[in-house]
């Protein structure tokens, strides 16, 4: 199996403890306050494990089965012997520098709690932009827009939606996973970026 099922199969079940055992969830949490006051580094990655709910685990694992097979695909075609580790700092990469910004915003909240994958989830999905820039991506199968179209539009509304604390979600923790997804891919072979840049319809004559 791909490790992208290893993690998908983890995530359900640390996520159905969750749903029964409210200590276990506390214990995985992503609590800023208690990460300060108690040096309890290891939740930004354990709350990335867990999920408020069955709609927000399926809705974040259907998305990494979809994409993180193929990228992981891929990691092993373009980095080779190292492309497997490689794809898991690309997902625990993710999951952890997406809440930092959350974290320093926070910090000093005794109330604030977040959780679930959606971090790491968006990385793997703009890693997979950076492959495939043009290739369709569809909102709950309905709205579909080319990878860097939807990408770009992703990004700009994760930042108003944060800017103005739409709703319960981290938005901020999706527009910095996905920041990174698409960045960490082109620092580990700086030459994706020129085949990225060639994929784009309006620069194909520049190369």
């Amino acid at each position: 199996m791909s490790f992208t099922i290893y993690i998908l199969i983890a995530t359900c079940i640390l996520s159905f403890l969750c749903f029964q055992n409210d200590e276990l969830r506390d214990r995985f949490i992503f609590n800023p306050f208690i990460i300060r006051e108690q040096r309890q580094w290891y939740r930004f990655i354990s709350s990335g494990f867990i999920h408020a709910d069955w709609m927000h685990l399926i809705i974040n694992m259907f998305v990494l089965y979809m994409f993180g097979s193929i990228v992981e695909q891929y990691y092993s075609s373009v980095f080779e012997s190292r492309g497997s580790f490689d794809f898991l700092l690309l997902y625990f990469g993710g999951m952890a520098v997406s809440t930092v910004r959350t974290y320093h915003k926070h910090k000093f909240d005794t109330g604030y709690r977040a959780l679930g994958a959606s971090g790491a989830v968006s990385a793997v999905v703009f890693s997979y932009i950076v492959f495939n820039p043009l290739e369709k991506l569809c909102l709950y199968g309905i709205l579909c827009l080319p990878g860097i179209i939807f990408g770009a539009a992703y990004l700009v509304y994760c930042f108003y939606a944060g800017k103005r604390g739409i709703g319960y979600v981290n938005h901020d923790a999706h527009m910095w996973g996905a920041i990174f997804g698409f960045c960490f891919t082109i620092l580990l072979k700086p030459y994706l970026a020129i085949d990225f840049l060639k994929q784009l319809p309006f620069l194909q004559n520049a190369f």
